[in-house]
């Protein structure tokens, strides 16, 4: 027999065997969804018999400590392939489904659909409760002030920004009546999203912190096209497809996310076109109850120092003594007397421990006044 005969008859049983296996293996994937539906709908009845209890006792139905928990010990239990992101990412999906079967959810975020404010709430909350979007971040906390939304999600701080003046000056407003319940950090991703082709592009609508956070990258991409200032990155994404609409011609694009383009339909030209790539932006969870501790929380307080010199440095001293971990610290106008500040701080640890509880009191004594926004779970990842 020649090698060109005995070479075919050699490949075709390898690969029967490679199909066989494939086969095999797909089996085995069936077997496993059978067993995982069976699983989750398991779950769903234990999770349907909690939410009747919670409903009995007026106990909240989204708990930060309990989901902080539940994420802890099934990672710990996770060992691979699967990355704990996935991993994360499938149960917090799962955690959304269970609300809708113990009470539906609605919260509230910074609109139009497409915004980070959307992509965060969808990020930590999942896509199984109802989101109701609002146009002005003050209107977020106003929501979860009234009752018309359980929880509200605002922008904090930009790790390239800063800190989110509107967020700031809205708890100067509602100290008191609502507390942080939980922190989300979402890695920002800016995208040319237009629905011509990249060549054609002519103007580029966004808003003027994403032109900043893409300054370079425009510059040596698109360093003559018009730059046009939106209300919201959502809002320019809409706006460059009703002109294109309008007008094929235009050459109109906008800088935004990636479920933006998805909302309103407009193609992704680039991905991940900012300066920066560690981009990520904290989002507080505002709620009308309070979170309890976890062992690996954060509090937020906010703070006017007495009129005496050296009255900041006796305050923060406070803490350096009681070797509390500041994290943060921001400043705003106080909105009562002309160069009078409020101070926002965020400390390592929950209120109700001994040594940051002592550090707040002894703290509140070289203030006019100082209120605790809120204690909460730590946020361990970027989502």
């Amino acid at each position: 027999m020649s090698n060109t005969e005995s070479g075919p008859s050699k490949d075709k049983p390898a690969s029967e065997g490679d199909a066989a296996a494939l086969d095999e293996l797909r089996r085995r994937i069936d077997e496993l969804d059978q067993r995982l539906v069976a699983l989750l709908n398991q779950r769903a009845e234990v999770v349907v018999e909690i939410g009747r209890l919670k409903r009995d006792s007026n106990v909240p139905i989204y708990a930060p400590h309990r989901e902080a928990a539940v994420l802890a010990k099934v990672l710990t239990a996770s060992r691979g392939p699967l990355p704990a992101r996935t991993i994360e990412g499938i149960y917090r999906e799962l955690m959304s489904g269970s609300f809708a079967l113990e009470r539906p959810l609605r919260i509230g975020y910074l609109g139009p659909p497409g915004t980070f404010s959307h992509a965060a709430a969808t990020a930590q909350f999942g896509s199984s409760v109802e989101f109701d979007d609002v146009h002005a971040i003050g209107a977020v906390f106003d929501a979860v002030r009234r009752g018309h939304v359980d929880y509200g999600v605002v922008p904090i701080e930009n790790s390239t920004g800063g800190g989110i003046t509107e967020s700031l000056d809205a708890f100067l407003e509602s100290a008191g009546e609502l507390s942080i319940y939980a922190e989300v950090l979402i890695s920002i991703r800016h995208n040319l999203l237009a629905n011509c082709a990249p060549g054609e592009v002519r103007r580029i609508h966004s808003k003027p912190e994403i032109f900043a956070q893409c300054r370079r990258w425009l510059a040596d991409q698109y360093p003559n096209a018009r730059q046009l200032a939106a209300s919201s990155s959502s809002q320019a994404v809409q706006t460059a497809v009703e002109e294109i609409e309008r007008d094929p011609g235009c050459g109109a694009a906008a800088i935004g996310s990636e479920l933006a383009g998805q909302i309103y339909g407009a193609n992704l030209l680039y991905a991940d076109i900012e300066d920066n790539p560690q981009n990520v932006t904290r989002f507080f969870v505002v709620a009308r109850e309070t979170a309890q501790p976890t062992g690996d929380d954060k509090t937020s307080m906010m703070f006017r120092t007495a009129d005496t010199p050296g009255a900041l440095v006796k305050v923060l001293s406070v803490f350096d003594r009681a070797e509390i971990n500041l994290t943060h610290i921001d400043k705003r106008p106080s909105r009562r007397t002309n160069w009078d500040y409020t101070f926002f701080i965020d400390a390592v640890g929950h209120r109700d421990d001994p040594n940051l509880a002592y550090a707040i009191r002894e703290a509140g004594a070289h203030c006019r006044d100082l209120a605790v926004l809120g204690s909460y779970p730590r946020a361990k990842r970027v989502l």
